[in-house]
């Protein structure tokens, strides 16, 4: 684990919202999701494939995304996935009830 990163369990159980908000930007496939959210957190936390594609699974059979393949004229075909309507929503939710819970572990942890 790089110096100064943050430890996986601390965000494992806002992957699937993390995710979304990278999809809300615009429709991404696998690889291009992982470096995007390296790249939010300034090198701090590297989403494993694993978990990617397992939290991609379970976003895609909640229809919170979808997937389809692109038409790359060079190299492989990705599979790209974009937000549905369902899952903006749940990003709105979760994002609420993230900073309620951020307030409240603020209260519970400060002297």
């Amino acid at each position: 684990m790089k110096e100064n990163s943050i430890s996986s369990d601390l965000i494992r159980g806002n992957i699937d919202t993390i995710i979304l908000r990278v999809l809300f930007d615009g429709d991404n496939y696998g690889y291009e999701i992982i470096k995007a959210i390296a790249k939010k957190s300034n090198g701090k936390y590297e989403l494993k494939e694993p978990s990617l594609y397992t939290s991609l699974k379970r976003l895609e059979s909640n229809q919170l995304i979808q997937s389809y393949w692109g038409d790359e004229s060079q190299g492989g075909r990705r599979k790209y996935y974009k937000v549905t309507a369902a899952g903006m929503e749940t990003y709105q939710r979760n994002l609420a009830d993230w900073k309620i819970a951020r307030e409240l572990i603020d209260k519970l942890l400060e002297d």
